[in-house]
């Protein structure tokens, strides 16, 4: 890229040094956007985390157990830090892991993330766009909470997350830590790691090329995933009033890094934030390379020759055109022989119309004739059919006369032959 690039020195200062400076007070001034993706179970607490996380209090209304299927529910809300104004957007899903079927829960939560590509692509392709001023709602972050069983990964976070990793940067997150001990804590966190590696679930690690946070980073990345308890309940100890929540065995302190990693999450997102929305952008792209080689818009042509996005939109609108050509004259031929038959139709009945009336009455009457033949040979049929049941009829009758009178005749023999062996 450097061919034919000469490297100068300046003589006296020039005043181009202050380009930063105006890219950091144009930034400062239009703020920034940052999208975060709550997926576990109803009572998790992603509610009480988030509000833990930004220090302020999210109203949000409690959740239902008895949804049908899995809802997203997203809300946007402008938070101000010294002269930084961040427009922060939460998605939670409402119902995950409540159905009795759980096989599909997955899929409302990979169409809304490739829906927000799908809106930002829409943008992009616009004659006339604003991406400068357009509010970005694709998904920086998605904080994955883990029921706190500490014995494995249920086969829904395992199905969730396989689909979720090529589209969004997971950190996952052990919800209600302090529901177990330090202990099976460790143990867990092991066991997590070590089924997501198993099952080749990539999670967002923390970047390490960077000199400023490589150190702190590299140390964040070994206590993946985090052990996070959120509260805006705040407890009296000693002489402060701290975050926390309190047990009857004791108090758990949720700005206490010994007893927690909330404070290790805010930290981590904060210090990566620019991280995340670029890695964000890198899963758009792809899905804007996917998205368009489906439409046909390719670099390179059939012989491996660069073509310009020009050529192919106009090869793709010419094909558009020849083939409304070719469906504009099918309609034409339908039409066409649509119309003929109808023609067709109204010449005969214009040519029956047309027909002279003793022309009609000579059919008529040659049809009457018709009709006619046919009735006498059917009565003809019918009268043979008569007669000959007739005869039928007087022959079955005359059997039970002839039986009637032999029967005497039978009975005079049999007397006459008593009488003659009575006189022997």
């Amino acid at each position: 890229q450097n061919v034919g690039c000469r490297t100068l020195s300046l003589s006296a200062h020039v005043g181009f040094d202050s380009l930063p400076d105006q890219l950091l007070r144009k930034s400062i001034k239009h703020g920034f956007c940052f999208n975060i993706l709550c997926i576990g179970e109803t009572g998790i607490g992603k509610s009480a985390l988030m509000s833990s996380l930004f220090n302020t209090n999210f109203e949000d209304s409690p959740s239902t157990h008895f949804l049908s299927s899995v809802r997203l529910r997203a809300q946007t809300f402008e938070l101000q830090e010294s002269s930084v104004l961040l427009k922060l957007t939460v998605v939670k899903t409402v119902g995950f892991g409540d159905q009795v079927n759980k096989a599909d829960s997955y899929q409302p939560i990979v169409d809304y993330i490739d829906a927000q590509f799908e809106a930002y692509l829409e943008e992009e392709l616009k004659v006339i766009r604003s991406l400068f001023s357009y509010h970005d709602t694709r998904i920086h972050v998605c904080l994955y909470f883990i029921s706190p069983t500490g014995r494995s990964l249920k086969t829904i976070d395992l199905l969730t997350m396989k689909s979720l990793d090529s589209k969004v940067n997971i950190i996952p997150v052990i919800g209600k830590a302090d529901s177990i001990s330090k202990t099976e804590l460790q143990e867990f966190k092991k066991k997590i790691m070590s089924e997501l590696v198993s099952n080749g679930i990539r999670i967002y690690q923390f970047p390490t090329d960077d000199e400023t946070v490589s150190e702190i980073n590299t140390i964040t990345n070994g206590h993946l995933p985090f052990a996070v308890v959120g509260s805006m309940e705040k407890v009296k100890i000693g002489n402060k009033m701290v975050r926390a929540r309190q047990y009857p065995w004791g108090i758990v302190k949720v700005e206490n890094e010994s007893h927690c990693d909330t404070v290790k999450l805010r930290r981590m997102l904060c210090t990566n934030m620019e991280d995340l929305r670029e890695k964000t952008h890198a899963y758009y792209e792809s899905y804007r390379r996917c998205r368009l080689e489906k439409l046909g818009c390719r670099d390179v042509g059939p012989e491996n020759k660069l073509v310009s996005l020009q050529e192919v939109i106009e090869a793709k609108r010419l094909e558009f055109c020849l083939e409304m050509e070719r469906k504009e004259e099918e309609i034409k031929q339908r039409f066409v022989q649509k119309v003929n038959e109808k023609a067709a139709m109204l010449e005969e009945a214009e040519q029956q119309a047309s027909m002279p009336v003793l022309t009609k009455f000579e059919h008529l009457t040659l049809m009457h004739q018709e009709e006619e033949l046919k009735f006498r040979e059917k009565k003809k049929l019918l009268e043979d059919e008569v007669a000959e049941f007739t005869e039928k009829k007087a022959i079955t009758e005359s059997i039970p006369t002839q039986v009637s009178v032999s029967t005497p005749v039978v009975g005079l023999k049999t007397q006459g032959l008593q009488k003659v062996s009575a006189d022997a």
